[in-house]
């Protein structure tokens, strides 16, 4: 009995010194049980345009304004012919999810981009570009020619399952989420999931023949790309904008 007591003992004491060392180990070596976990930064700061300029130019220009930490978008009452202010970022992103605040006027339309490749090959950025939705459900003919046409939807092919936006002229909250290395995209509406979709492979590509764009050249053919934020001649302001790389 003496006997098996102290080989017991021992056993224990082994145990003991072998989580000693273990711990010791991790002590040395911190890195190997942290998890960096990305966090979100400001792609706007509210006081200034830095990291945002026209597609294909430079500054805003008059069209868009600063007011009250919000990028406004003002359409000009007169313009050339073919003249745009889309905004888009100094910055390319493949893998992020991009949150911001948007507000549209009574009867507006607009919309947010990623993806955006930037060549003179592309007039617009929505050669290029998907787009998120951002309308006055309410007001904006385009809302009766299809759920997939209606706020937070993946415009012309991915309709929003409800509609939780509030109404013209109140802020709504929107997050993108883009992982080519997953394949998997979705849109958050005030909180909500709404939209789900593929981003690459077989899915990706009967969504872009089902759509419209179906024999657009180059378009959702760029992973890797710019953000932009749509001139479609009506009053939008975006704010609180912020990215987080995955």
């Amino acid at each position: 009995m003496k006997t098996q007591f102290l080989s017991t003992l021992f056993a224990l004491s082994l145990l003991v010194v072998s989580c000693k060392k273990q711990n010791e180990k991790q002590e040395e070596n911190p890195t190997d049980t942290k998890i960096e976990v990305a966090e979100f930064r400001e792609l706007f700061d509210g006081e200034n345009f830095t990291g945002w300029r026209l597609y294909r130019g430079d500054e805003p220009g008059k069209a868009w304004k600063i007011e009250e930490g919000a990028l406004v978008f003002y359409p000009p009452t007169e313009r050339p012919q073919g003249e745009s202010y889309n905004l888009v970022s100094e910055e390319e992103f493949t893998n992020f999810e991009l949150s911001l605040e948007w507000k549209i006027q009574k009867n507006g339309n607009s919309g947010i981009f990623w993806g955006v490749y930037e060549s003179e090959e592309f007039g617009q950025p929505y050669q290029t570009g998907p787009e998120i939705q951002v309308l006055d459900n309410q007001g904006h003919p385009d809302a009766l020619n299809g759920e997939d046409r209606q706020a937070g939807a993946l415009y012309d092919m991915v309709p929003p399952s409800e509609d939780h936006t509030n109404a013209a002229g109140e802020w709504n909250e929107c997050i993108l989420h883009v992982n080519h290395e997953t394949g998997q995209g979705w849109v958050k509406m005030n909180g909500k999931l709404i939209v789900t979709f593929p981003v690459k492979g077989d899915g990706w590509d009967n969504l872009v023949k089902e759509s419209k764009f179906a024999d657009w050249k180059g378009f959702g053919d760029y992973p890797k790309g710019r953000l932009g934020l749509q001139d479609h001649g009506d009053t939008v302001a975006y704010r609180k904008i912020k990215i987080k790389e995955l």
